[in-house]
Formats: structure tokens, sequence, C-alpha cells
């Protein structure tokens, strides 16, 4: 694979909102794609496959320097890996040292990554730190902007990290997942993580020591519906404007937590109740914190991860949960059984905001006006697992 062109040129300014294209970064099943919009974001171009036939999980571009774009893949010949690409994708190179648990000694149980399924761009402060999540749930670290990495040993070789994780049981249909990595924007020393089948973990010593972060949170599919972790969160995120708020979607339901309070408050049982509040992405809007954007999907018994009877709709809520709006003005009206992923919904910084998601049925959607009304932007795309919307 040719190495990327070294670059000296000064990192990009951001764009006004006003002139800011909008790329929306795309994994796949079978690849990634680019997706540009005009200025207007009235009409958009798709470029790519890039990793034509390998499983992306994800990609991320570092808002701090706009040009370095971090991907995560599970490659058929190299297996799981990190690529980087300083030229906005025309060439990328390997990470040198992917994240990888250590060799098992003799008596020690065997760990290895499946994939890398989350990409975290590091604290402001240190601009070449990155944080990657796996598959199975293990934290890793990178201070060279993604080229070695190294496993964070308070959590990964942490005596409680069996019990916290469950072990090698877990109901996900592809694997345990470590998740949502989340830096405090006023310190890089405090981090939230989410896992599946774990719950929500936070540290204030660069994770070096770790607590439970659950209290108020169902788990209603184990004997004990309050336990200190086990919990399944399918996506957990802060504010930057109000980082001691944060929210989250589980498999049990839209929670809210304020940070002094140390405890989750369920804002889903606000949603209407032939719909429900369980889903897997759940975006913010990037100015204001009390308005959020989730993506339902039938949470019956048998979980088929569909659309509730095949009607897909967003719901938006803008006062941090007490009531929340269907907003399905342009999506199918009936038959349209696919869902979103957890990483697979996004929005841009423009005004007024831009929502993003992509389908396990490989489409993508978009609306310009917050929701009100959305359009198909691409179709015939591999099962979509991530979007991020970048350049904004």
């Amino acid at each position: 694979m040719p190495r990327p062109r070294k670059s000296r040129s000064a990192p990009r300014r951001a764009l006004p909102a006003a002139r800011a294209k909008v790329t929306l970064l795309v994994g796949t099943r079978k690849g990634a794609f680019f997706l540009e919009s005009s200025k207007d974001r009235r009409r958009w171009r798709l470029a790519g496959p890039h990793f034509l036939g390998n499983i992306v999980h994800h990609v991320v571009l570092d808002p701090r320097d706009r040009r370095t774009l971090l991907l995560a893949a599970r490659t058929g010949h190299l297996g799981p890996t990190v690529f980087r690409s300083l030229d906005f994708g025309r060439t990328w190179q390997e990470a040198k040292r992917p994240p990888a648990f250590p060799k098992a000694q003799a008596a020690e149980a065997k760990r290895e990554v499946d994939h890398v399924f989350w990409l975290s761009p590091g604290h402001a402060s240190e601009p070449d730190v990155w944080y990657a999540g796996t598959s199975p749930q293990g934290l890793f670290r990178s201070g060279d902007g993604g080229m070695t990495w190294e496993g964070i040993a308070g959590f990964n070789e942490n005596p409680m990290r069996e019990k916290w994780t469950g072990g090698a049981q877990d109901g996900t249909p592809d694997g345990p997942k470590m998740h949502s990595i989340l830096i405090d924007p006023r310190d890089a020393r405090h981090l939230y993580i989410g896992m599946s089948s774990g719950g929500v973990f936070e540290t204030r010593d660069r994770g070096h020591s770790w607590q439970p972060l659950n209290q108020g949170c169902r788990a209603d599919f184990l004997p004990d519906p309050y336990p200190e972790y086990g919990h399944d969160p399918h996506c957990v995120r802060l504010h930057p404007l109000r980082p001691d708020r944060l929210y989250q979607q589980n498999h049990c339901g839209i929670y809210r937590m304020e940070r002094a309070e140390g405890r989750w408050v369920r804002i889903g049982e606000a949603m209407p109740k032939t719909v429900g509040d369980i889903g897997l992405p759940l975006v913010l809007h990037p100015r204001d914190p009390d308005t959020l954007w989730v993506f339902p999907m039938d949470g019956t018994t048998v979980w088929p991860r569909v659309s509730p009877d095949g009607k897909p709709a967003v719901y938006v809520t803008r006062n941090g949960g007490r009531s929340w709006q269907r907003l399905d003005r342009g999506l199918p009206r009936a038959q349209a059984w696919w869902t979103v992923k957890r990483q697979a919904m996004s929005a841009d910084t423009r005004e007024p905001a831009g929502i993003y998601f992509g389908t396990t049925g490989g489409e993508l959607w978009g609306s310009v006006d917050g929701g009100r009304r959305f359009a198909c932007l691409a179709r015939h795309l591999p099962e979509i697992y991530s979007i991020e919307a970048a350049g904004s």
C-alpha cells in the first residue's frame, strides 16, 4: 500500500459556516465512502470506496488539525488495524503497532482484538493523542497521531475487568464493544467510556483507576435490574458546552445525568408508548445541550432491529428529554424494515444543523434543517456502520 506524502502545511482553518462544505465520512461493511456537499448542502457527491471489501467500523477527522483522518478497519489479510491519512484519503498508512492485547502467559486466558470499533481524538491540549475502543472490550491510547498504540493497563489489566465486562459471554451479535470514549474538554485526565455488557465508567486520572457510573440505569436482562455494573449502553454523549451533563441511549431506554447528582434519569419515558425508547444512536445539537436526536427501533421481545412497524422516524427533544417530537417528513411511510447502528448518525455544525443517518439497508439520509425534512442522499451502499460529519 502506498505511503502518504509528508505534508508541512499549516493546519487548515475552519471556514465560516455559510461557506463551508460538509463531508460525511461513512464506514460500511464493505469499505469507506465520503459524501461531500455543495456549500448550500443541496447537492452531494459520493467518492470511494476506500478499502473495498473490508469492514470499516469508524472513520474520524481530527478536529484539532482538520486534516488527519483515522480509520478503524477489520481487513481480510491484516486483521484488526488502524489506518491514517494526511491528505483526506488520497493515501493511507497502516499503524505500525495497532491496538492489541499482550500475549497471554501460560496460565492466562487468551485475549485477542477482534476489531477496532471506536476512535476518539484526545484533548485539545494533546494534539497527537487518540483513543481506541475494541471488541472484546479494551481501551488503547496513541501518543503519535495513531501510528502506535498502547493498552491502558488501568482498564485492560484491571483485576475487575472480567467482572465488569461479563467475561467472554456477550449478547451483542458481533461481539462486545468498548465505545463512547469521551474526554472532558476541561480536563484531559477525565474520561468516560461505555461498554456493551459493562456499562458506563469514569476515570479522573487518565485511566489508571475507574469507577462504574450506572446508578439509576436499569438492566432488565439481569436478575438485579439495578446492578453496579453489567449494563448495556448503546451510545453515550456529553456536550462540550455543558460537559457535566451526559446522555445515553441504552438497551433499556434513553437517560440523562447531571454529573453532580451522579444518577441517571430515564427521559425516554416521555416517548410515545407505541414507539418506545429503545434504539442505538444518539446525537447532540452542536450548540444547544438541551436538544438531541434519537432513532428508535423495535424493542419488543424478539428484538428484530428494525424500525417500529416498518415506519422509520427520528425523534427530537428540545428540552432535555421532557418531551419528544416525531420527525419523519421525507422518510418512507411503510415497509421500511431497517434500523440505524450506534455510530451511524451524526450532526454537522452549520445553521441550521444538518442531521444524517445511514441504514442497515445501505441508504444514507440527511436533513439540512434540523430534521424537519429528510432526503435520501445515497443508495445501494453496503450496510452502514458509522457516519461522522466533517469539514463543517
